[in-house]
């Protein structure tokens, strides 16, 4: 897994210096990070809150643990199934 350097708290702060006035490649050029990256930042956290971020966070790890579920149940329908449908 890649591991991140800045948290969503420090990310919602780099935003919240761009939207009191900075320009957005000196913020970049301050915190070390590309353009690109700020953008994408700006695309997934415009207008959040710390506490927003950290339920974004927590919601993410709940789809994800309900998406494995869900695919494990898959696994276990499609087996029963197969061994259902053969003829013996």
């Amino acid at each position: 897994m890649k591991h991140k350097r800045f948290s969503e708290e420090q990310i919602i702060g780099v935003l919240k210096e761009h939207e009191a006035g900075g320009r957005v490649d000196e913020l970049c050029r301050r915190h070390g990070v590309s353009t690109a990256t700020f953008y994408t930042w700006r695309k997934k956290y415009a207008g959040m809150e710390a506490s927003d971020a950290k339920r974004l966070r927590e919601l993410e790890a709940e789809n994800a643990k309900l998406k494995r579920i869900v695919a494990d149940q898959m696994l276990d329908m499609s087996a029963m199934k197969e061994l259902l449908g053969k003829h013996w």
